[in-house]
């Protein structure tokens, strides 16, 4: 579960989905090379600031749900995790290395996308129209063709 990060400066809640494919989308992660995975990010956490909230795995890509701090860019996350795990994986599983050419374990793409915790794009988007309108909140949402849909610039 996420929890808000407190530092000096400032209190956060930056929670990142990203998707690592396998180099060629190779079928390579097995229930050993899983483990060895899971193993080194726990790893990652105890040296860098990133806690791993979820990891699901498939055979060719990994989600990892992970909790950062601002000073982390999400490319700094990612590059982290693939290059800490690609060299943990060979290392401990040669015949990884065997099905994979050009000796890297992760494609150069990834997918990273934010998650909010309290809330979607609409609420959010609700929330900071309504700052400085005091208590009325039935502007945001007007019947729109018949539906109660939020507006967001009437």
């Amino acid at each position: 579960m996420s929890e808000y990060i407190h530092k000096a400066h400032n209190v956060s809640v930056l929670i990142y989905h990203i998707v690592c494919p396998a180099k060629y989308r190779r079928v390579v992660i097995s229930d050993e090379v899983d483990k060895t995975l899971k193993e080194t990010c726990e790893g990652i956490e105890k040296r860098y600031e990133i806690k791993f909230l979820e990891i699901g795995i498939e055979g060719d890509h990994v989600h990892f749900l992970v909790q950062s701090v601002p000073t982390y860019s999400p490319t700094k996350i990612v590059r982290t995790i693939k290059s800490i795990t690609a060299k943990e994986i060979f290392k401990k599983h040669p015949e990884v290395k065997e099905k994979l050419w050009g000796g890297e374990f992760w494609s150069d793409g990834h997918y990273v996308s934010t998650v909010g915790k309290y809330g979607n794009e609409e609420t959010i988007t609700n929330y900071v129209k309504a700052q400085g309108k005091g208590k009325d909140y039935k502007q945001l949402y007007k019947i729109r063709d018949g539906e109660n849909q939020p507006s967001l610039f009437d």
